[in-house]
């Protein structure tokens, strides 16, 4: 891309807005007709002009250069008259490869030749039924507490044309006025003090115990017990329970929901015990099978860690290592000092840094058998109330550079099956509360990465509340059995693949 002159900069920024104002109609129709827009991985439904310019500008994080609106405007009016199937679309990535296709092409030229490539490249989902389906998967979210809240206004955002995953209700304990209840819990979920303001519209619905949110019917159940719900009554079937509480973490009490009519598989949102099948998005969604009931999609610390430590085995090999998260406090930590039940939880959560044990490390080793026994770790809880931090330090079996890193996990987080996964960022400004509300599983902290010989530090930052709730997500729509074709399709779809000198 040409830059403009300094004369000239003020106006081309109003012909770029103009073009991402008239972009946002064109995706919202195709969002309604369940094909989601990327600009490398960034999506752009339901997003303002700012933020889709901002997106664009986003790129140079992953191309070293910037992208033109007036480059992906022609891509995407071309996509839009088109007779697509359901499909996730990046329109950052159909830019970058059709422009390095053809280096130098008169603008011209630019339409013809694109809508040529564009049919290409989406040529097994136009006019075709693929993928169409007749209704949406219905999910309920049991609890909502933080994460089931968060699970709440994803699902709404990505309820597209009503065919996806479609919450029909939230379960909780019964409270002793359930009107003033279901209010208060209307606000809760309207406002958020880390999060911002719901985007979008929730009405209280007072007669049918229901919150409408942009137009999705929610209705509030209460019970003591999940199998006391009859889920049916309330036009709810074959259901995928998410239980947000945390009660119960085996089989065998999770099985209590399957008691209900209308509920048929379950979802946790922690790690599993037991025999229970623990799913990270990205690095094992392979393993997850239609005929697996009850499955849960890990920690959080376990979806921000294990994708790089993936990616690094698979490139460098990793002899052995160890991980410490600086982790935001949890509501099960005290305000003030009191009783816990782990030891110094108990101690003020405002005011300590709090030295606890992590889990993750344990969890790593059933997610990737190969680095069983491997790895240590422990958690700091610090006085912040959201975004946490892992630091690796990792032993390889040969010797790195940092720019060789880098540049590997810079080419995962934008050409491997771990790009929603893994993120990335250059800034050497960044701190924990740039990352609120990042859709990653965790972000590689590039300039913190330091690399001597075989030994490497790497810094990942995760929003341990939404961005694991989107992790969450991804879980419950391949168990909703809801996949779409990706376009382009990824050149590699394993790190294994990537290898480090392809990458540098």
């Amino acid at each position: 891309m040409v830059k403009p002159s300094l004369d000239s900069v003020f106006p081309d920024f109003k012909e770029r807005e103009a073009l991402a104002e008239s972009m946002i109609p064109m995706i919202g129709d195709l969002y309604r007709r369940n094909i989601v827009i990327f600009i490398h991985g960034v999506p752009l439904y339901n997003q303002s002009v700012i933020d889709i310019m901002k997106a664009h500008r986003f790129v140079r994080q992953i191309e070293h250069n910037e992208m033109s609106e007036f480059e992906t405007h022609p891509i995407l009016k071309i996509l839009h008259g088109l007779e697509l199937a359901p499909a996730h679309i990046d329109i950052g990535k159909l830019t970058s490869n059709f422009m390095a296709a053809n280096d130098g092409i008169a603008m011209g030229e630019y339409v013809a030749k694109a809508d040529e490539y564009v049919r290409r490249q989406c040529a097994e989902i136009i006019d075709s039924d693929e993928g169409v389906r007749d209704k949406g998967t219905d999910v309920v979210v049991y609890g909502f507490g933080r994460i089931g809240r968060l699970m709440t206004r994803l699902l709404v955002e990505k309820t597209g044309g009503g065919k996806n995953l479609v919450q029909r209700a939230v379960v909780l304990r019964p409270p002793k006025d359930p009107i003033q209840d279901l209010n208060k819990r209307a606000s809760l979920l309207r406002r958020d003090s880390i999060h911002g303001s719901f985007r979008g519209t929730i009405r209280v619905d007072e007669e049918n115990q229901a919150l409408i949110c942009n137009g999705n019917v929610i209705r509030f159940i209460y019970a003591n017990d999940p199998a006391s719900i009859d889920y049916n009554a309330y036009g709810i079937d074959n259901a995928l329970i998410v239980d947000s509480t945390g009660a119960w973490r085996d089989i065998d009490g999770l099985s209590k929901h399957l008691e209900s009519p209308g509920a048929t598989k379950v979802l946790l949102t922690t790690s599993g015990k037991g025999s229970m099948k623990n799913i990270v998005s990205g690095v094992n969604s392979d393993q997850l099978a239609p005929e697996d009931k009850i499955v849960a999609a890990a920690s959080c610390t376990t979806n921000a860690i294990v994708p790089v430590l993936k990616a690094m085995n698979d490139g460098f090999g990793i002899q052995h290592g160890h991980m410490e998260t600086v982790h935001a406090y949890t509501d099960d930590q005290n305000l003030h000092d009191n009783t816990h039940s782990k030891e110094r939880r108990g101690r003020s959560a405002a005011l300590n840094l709090v030295l606890t044990e992590s889990n993750a490390t344990s969890s790593v080793g059933k997610l990737l058998p190969e680095l069983a026994g491997k790895l240590t770790g422990n958690s700091i809880r610090v006085p912040v109330p959201n975004v946490s931090m892992a630091i690796l330090h990792l032993r390889l079996e040969r010797e790195v550079t940092k720019q060789e890193i880098n540049e590997y996990l810079r080419d995962l987080s934008l050409h491997s099956a771990m790009q929603r996964q893994i993120g990335f960022t250059i800034s050497t400004e960044v701190v924990s509360s740039d990352f609120i509300g990042d859709r990653h599983a965790g972000v590689v902290d590039s300039h913190a990465t330091i690399a001597d010989g075989k030994n490497v530090v790497l810094y990942v930052w995760y929003d341990n509340e939404f961005g694991y709730s989107c992790q969450v997500v991804r879980v419950a729509q391949k168990m909703g059995g809801i996949k779409y074709p990706v376009i382009p399709r990824q050149p590699e779809t394993d790190s294994s693949k990537v290898k480090p000198s392809e990458a540098a």
